[in-house]
């Protein structure tokens, strides 16, 4: 039986300063499991990823047309508050950006923003979204530490565990083990693959070899172009378009 669909993509096309970056994209996200991204750079697929949670908004001269919905909803709709989609949709970003604060303050901001919590609900949350994230056993003793005293991987656990702590239903990740050590960037896939198991998760990546150890479908993107989509398998094995072929045997990109 198919999957049902978490994200609609109907024929999407993305300008900024009115230069396309992404043309005419329809596409559906399933809501199990890791969808990844692939293609080169430049290529749109960073576009899209910040077209599930609005984040391209912030960007001066951003435009879109067509249709991005979630859950059947209509993301751009002028009622849609992009605010509350965000907390629906979190993020990771290719960078830790740990806010300047202690660890138990980087995890409890969104807490703390979005509801009104006790403090025993509040340090509850806060080592749920830790354990989650695979980092509560290293930081448990030093909560109060600043975040900026961790280790690069461990910065960028931090930052996945401040998306967990609001309960989001997405979970996107741009590039987000591509400053980090081979170590740190195998716990941040494991991660991955595991958040994937009760969340849908999107990662947009460079390398194509994590691709095939997270994901259970691939889309590949070419010149702001949705080439094709499929089971990961099949992408890396049997592809359709000879352009994918060519992309995954290092033929080009």
């Amino acid at each position: 039986m198919r999957d049902a669909a978490r994200f609609s993509l109907d024929r999407v096309t993305c300008r900024y300063d009115g230069k396309v970056a992404v043309q005419d994209v329809s596409m559906e996200v399933p809501a199990a499991g890791v969808t990844a991204f692939i293609g080169p750079s430049g290529c749109g697929k960073s576009t899209i990823l910040r077209c599930f949670n609005r984040m391209n908004d912030v960007v001066p001269g951003f435009s879109l047309s067509g249709e991005v919905r979630l859950d059947g909803q209509d993301i751009y709709a002028r009622d849609t508050d992009p605010v509350a989609i965000r907390r629906r949709v979190g993020m990771v970003f290719q960078r830790s950006n740990p806010f300047p604060a202690s660890i138990f303050d980087n995890v409890a901001y969104g807490l703390r923003l979005h509801t009104r919590i006790s403090r025993p609900d509040l340090e509850m949350r806060v080592e749920q979204a830790l354990r989650a994230a695979a980092l509560w056993d290293e930081v448990k003793d030093r909560l109060d530490s600043p975040a900026s005293a961790l280790s690069g991987g461990q910065q960028q656990r931090l930052c996945i565990a401040r998306a967990l702590a609001v309960d989001p239903e997405v979970l996107l990740f741009d590039e987000p083990a591509s400053a980090l050590d081979p170590i740190s960037t195998q716990r941040v896939e494991e991660l991955v693959t595991e958040l994937g198991k009760r969340l849908t998760v999107v990662i947009v990546t460079h390398n194509l070899q994590q691709a095939t150890r997270v994901a259970d479908r691939t889309a590949f993107f070419l010149l702001g172009q949705l080439v094709e989509m499929g089971p990961t398998v099949d992408i890396f094995t049997r592809p359709r378009d000879p352009r994918t072929e060519q992309y995954v045997s290092g033929r080009f990109g």
